[in-house]
C-alpha cells in the first residue's frame, strides 16, 4: 500500500513538473511584454529567479527610458544576484545606481554593488586584488550616501575584507621564512608589524623572528655570527616581554637555549683562533 501511494505520489509531481514547465514555455513564448513582466514579478517573488531572470532581461530593452523599464533592471539586477552571477550582478547593480542617480532604488542598488564585489573576495592564500576592489567599491557607497542606514554594514564589511588584506600581508612576510630567505623574513616581518601594530599575527611573526635570527646566525660568516646571535637573543626577550602567557613559551625558550649555546661556542672557538 505504502509503494502504491509513493508511486501514486511521484506521478502527480511529475505531472505537476511536466504542467509548470509548460506554463513557463508559454510565457516565454507569449507576445505580451505586459503578461511577460506581470508573471516575472511572480516568478520574483515566489523566489524563482532562474526563471524571472530572462524574462527581465528581454524585457529591458522593450521598457527603456520608462519608470517600468527602471524597475525592470533593478529587478534583474536582484535576480543576478540570487542566482550567485555576482560579477555580473554587480556591474549592473552599478551601472543602475549610475544610470539611475535619482531612482529611489540607487543607494540601494550602490550598496549591492558593493556586497556583490565583498562576497567575491578570495581567501587570503589568493590573490587580493578582487579584495581591495570590494573596499574601493564600499568606501564609493559611504562616500556617496553618508547619511544612508546602510553605512554602518558597509563599515563593517570595510572591516572585515582589511583582515584579509592583513592575512595576506602576513602570509606573504612569512614565505620568506618557509623559502629559508631569513634576512628577508626578518626585514618583512618587523615591517607587517609596524604596519599592523597589535595585529592578531604580531605572536608568530615575532616568534619567526626569533627563528630566522637563528639561522641567518649559525649559517653566516664570522663577521656576522656575534651580532645576529644577539639580536636573536634580543628577539626573544621582546617575545617573552610581549607573551608571557603564550602557548609558543616552551619553543622560543628552546630555540633562546640553543641561541645562548651556539653563541658560547662560537665566541669560545674565536677566543681559541685569536690565541692561536
Amino acid at each position: 500500500m505504502l509503494k502504491q501511494s509513493t508511486y501514486i505520489f511521484l506521478i502527480f509531481s511529475l505531472l505537476g513538473s511536466i504542467t509548470s514547465c509548460d506554463d513557463y514555455q508559454k510565457v516565454v513564448k507569449s507576445p505580451n511584454p505586459e503578461y511577460k513582466y506581470k508573471r516575472a514579478v511572480e516568478y520574483y517573488e515566489n523566489e524563482e529567479y532562474y526563471k524571472a531572470n530572462p524574462l527581465f532581461e528581454e524585457l529591458i530593452p522593450l521598457y527603456k527610458g520608462t519608470d517600468k523599464g527602471q524597475k525592470i533592471y533593478y529587478y534583474w539586477c536582484y535576480t543576478n544576484y540570487y542566482e550567485d552571477y555576482l560579477m555580473n550582478a554587480a556591474f549592473h547593480f552599478k551601472k543602475f545606481a549610475k544610470t539611475f542617480p535619482n531612482s529611489e532604488y540607487a543607494e540601494d542598488a550602490l550598496f549591492m554593488s558593493a556586497y556583490c564585489n565583498f562576497l567575491q573576495s578570495p581567501n587570503p592564500n589568493l590573490d587580493q586584488t578582487p579584495t581591495r576592489m570590494a573596499i574601493d567599491e564600499m568606501q564609493l557607497f559611504v562616500n556617496t550616501y553618508p547619511n544612508s542606514p546602510l553605512v554602518d554594514s558597509a563599515n563593517t564589511l570595510v572591516d572585515r575584507l582589511a583582515l584579509k588584506l592583513e592575512a595576506k600581508d602576513f602570509l606573504n612576510s612569512k614565505q620568506y621564512y618557509t623559502i629559508k630567505r631569513y634576512k628577508a623574513a626578518v626585514v618583512a616581518l618587523n615591517n607587517f608589524m609596524q604596519q599592523y601594530p597589535a595585529s592578531e599575527y604580531e605572536e608568530e611573526a615575532k616568534m619567526l623572528i626569533i627563528k630566522s635570527y637563528y639561522e641567518l646566525a649559525i649559517n653566516s660568516v664570522n663577521e656576522k655570527k656575534e651580532e645576529r646571535f644577539d639580536k636573536g637573543i634580543e628577539a626573544y626577550y621582546d617575545f617573552i616581554d610581549n607573551f608571557a602567557d603564550s602557548k609558543k613559551i616552551n619553543e622560543a625558550e628552546a630555540i633562546y637555549a640553543k641561541l645562548v649555546k651556539a653563541r658560547e661556542e662560537f665566541l669560545l672557538s674565536k677566543n681559541d683562533s685569536n690565541e692561536l
